[in-house]
């Protein structure tokens, strides 16, 4: 499966650890466009001063890790789209030229899913699609769960519970799988 990730599921950090821990596992191929990435460093200011140098330095070992996922720009095909922000066309546009599958984010009002169809793509959330992978690959994603609940403790400085920390990061319904797991 070819998932467009959109930034919104990038940062903030757990999300996309998460995320990419389940592409690490072969359970989807994760994809962005250089626009994406823009996206998510510019909104890392909110973070404070380091906040978008650590984003990018956090980009450039994505891009590292992932050579293949970053996708051009599709101006041509992004002129013909529609969607009820278009702020949000370069990411439907990237999923249409890359062949995806589906487009990965929270902001469902600004992916209908009857636009998406006619493009012959879906619109999937985090938390459903990352419970549905924990339920074919429970030990798989335990050890994903843990292995960034060890580092949130680590960099926080604080100790984190599963369930409350995936609840922060707005998977709620993994969280508690992976706790009772």
């Amino acid at each position: 499966m070819r998932l467009v990730l959109d930034t919104c599921v990038l940062f903030p950090t757990v999300m996309r650890e998460v995320l990419l821990g389940a592409a690490r596992l072969g359970h989807f191929t994760p994809l962005w466009s250089e626009r994406i990435l823009e996206e998510w460093a510019r909104a890392s200011l909110k973070l404070g001063p380091t906040g978008e140098a650590q984003a990018r330095a956090e980009i450039a070992l994505l891009r590292a890790a992932w050579p293949d996922a970053e996708r051009p720009a599709a101006p041509g095909i992004e002129a013909r789209l529609w969607l009820p922000d278009t702020g949000d066309l370069h990411v439907l546009a990237v999923a249409v030229a890359a062949s995806a599958d589906a487009i990965l984010t929270v902001n469902r009002q600004d992916f209908p899913k009857n636009i998406l169809a006619e493009e012959g793509l879906d619109r999937l959330e985090p938390d459903g699609f990352l419970f549905s992978l924990w339920q074919k690959d429970p030990q798989g994603l335990g050890l994903v769960g843990q292995s960034v609940l060890a580092e949130a403790n680590r960099l926080s400085g604080q100790t984190w519970e599963m369930r409350g920390l995936m609840k922060k990061a707005r998977l709620p319904r993994l969280g508690k799988a992976l706790a009772q797991s």
